[in-house]
């Protein structure tokens, strides 16, 4: 199911673009999950990172698909955006917000479609396991692959990425599941490792970059053997 959701305040343009994702859903056996906005303030207020294509207008009454844009990647660096327009002199500025590519108006279906088709290869080269967080303000989704550990304390989740720390509400437990079967392990109770990035185990502790975190004496032993099972399936 590819969630797309379709920015335009011209409701002629988008039941045209509705049709036409119907249309590829019928040709191409893809199934796309719909939501509809009439303007860029009404998909930024309380924004959800769950949407894997957006088609965004550009020349709208309230806030414009640029603007609108940028909002949407402060918080959602992953969403492929397609924008739909007359005016192709906003090419430069839209490349700076990561757009994927213009349709110009009046849209025709050849356009459209080999459009589609190429946010869609793009999504299958990137496709891997994402989460969804609350975090103040919103939602965000956040790649599993770029979580070097979590942890807990009390209520608070702490997500330690490649590029920063986000704290959020939430239960280990929930997030333990959720990332099952992406090579995590619990390596103590308030803690969650991926395996990906443990540079070292020493002695009690494991070494993940600069970080030492500990390893309970009830866990060791699985997280040795998890450390080997993960190195034995990567090759090393």
């Amino acid at each position: 199911m590819i969630r797309v959701a379709i920015v335009e305040d011209d409701r002629r343009f988008a039941d045209q673009l509705r049709g036409f994702l119907q249309t590829y859903s019928r040709d191409n056996g893809v199934e796309f999950q719909i939501t509809t906005f009439a303007d860029g303030d009404e998909i930024t207020e309380n924004y959800r990172a769950e949407y894997d294509i957006i088609l965004m207008d550009i020349q709208m009454q309230f806030m414009d698909g640029m603007t609108a844009a940028e909002n949407i990647r402060s918080c959602d660096e992953e969403v492929t955006i397609l924008f739909i327009t007359s005016a192709p002199q906003y090419a430069i500025r839209g490349y700076r917000v990561g757009a994927m590519d213009y349709i110009l108006k009046p849209i025709e279906y050849k356009a459209f479609s080999e459009s589609l088709a190429r946010a869609l290869r793009n999504l299958q080269k990137k496709s891997g396991k994402y989460i969804v967080i609350n975090v103040r303000g919103g939602r965000r989704r956040l790649d599993a692959g770029q979580i070097r550990f979590v942890e807990v304390f009390d209520h608070d989740l702490v997500f330690h990425t490649l590029t920063e720390e986000i704290e959020t509400k939430g239960s280990m437990k929930a997030i333990e599941t959720e990332l099952e079967g992406e090579n995590f392990y619990k390596c103590s109770k308030g803690c969650l490792v991926n395996l990906r990035y443990v540079d070292a185990m020493l002695g009690n502790e494991i070494a993940i970059g600069d970080d030492r975190l500990q390893v309970s004496r009830a866990r060791k032993k699985g997280m040795i053997d998890a450390l080997n099972d993960y190195m034995e399936s990567v090759g090393l």
